[in-house]
């Protein structure tokens, strides 16, 4: 039963990921047992895990939905998540070894690649690439609580981070970014890769409010 509520909550995961689930969706219960081919009991297990760490709340007369903020709740989270960002990158610095930098050049020739071919097109398709690439900086700190605290944080904002992307330029601007904190992380220099990280991944307030009413 363990394994199957472990699996069930990695494809719900998966799912956020890919925009299939997004703020404020309903949980449909009979809908996931379906696509998913597991019982009721390791489902509800799952959605309560989810529940746990604010990815999904119950509201009255509208059952589990998907965390969806306020402006003030996306503010709030968006500031924890640059801090905990920026420490990843300032500690993938100071504690990567040869298959970080590997890994990760990897992941920031592949944003290039993608920036170069399709421009301002396909920004679904780019923000898979810069999941990899936050994935790859947070690895290279060599702290997986520090992992799991910013893949829970950025769920919760993955939405908006993802419409970001379908701005004007807005791609080209990221594979440049990923270039420079590649190369501050490859030379060991913490405290700017950790300064540069907290404001690749802020919004300004306006962008934030403009995002989240774009999902209402």
């Amino acid at each position: 039963m363990a394994g199957q509520t472990e699996a069930i909550l990695n494809q719900i995961l998966e799912s956020i990921d890919r925009g299939d689930l997004n703020p404020g969706d309903p949980i449909k219960e009979q809908a996931l047992i379906a696509t998913y081919g597991v019982s009721r009991t390791p489902l509800r297990e799952a959605i309560l895990r989810l529940e746990t760490i604010g990815l999904v709340v119950r509201q009255p007369r509208k059952g589990a939905t998907l965390f969806k903020p306020t402006l003030e709740e996306f503010l709030a989270i968006l500031e924890v998540h640059a801090k905990l960002e920026g420490q990843a990158a300032g500690l993938a610095a100071r504690r990567h070894g040869r298959e970080d930098i590997i890994k990760l050049e990897a992941v920031v020739l592949a944003c290039e690649r993608h920036a170069e071919k399709h421009g301002d097109r396909n920004p679904d398709g780019y923000y898979q690439f810069n999941l990899r690439f936050h994935e790859a900086v947070a690895l290279a700190s060599r702290n997986p609580f520090l992992l799991d605290m910013i893949k829970t944080n950025a769920r919760k904002l993955i939405a908006y981070y993802r419409a970001r992307y379908k701005y004007s330029g807005a791609i080209a601007a990221s594979a440049r970014d990923h270039r420079t904190l590649f190369e501050l992380i490859a030379a060991g220099k913490s405290d700017e890769a950790e300064n540069f990280m907290a404001k690749h991944v802020q919004f300004d307030e306006i962008t934030a409010m403009d995002l989240l009413a774009a999902r209402d």
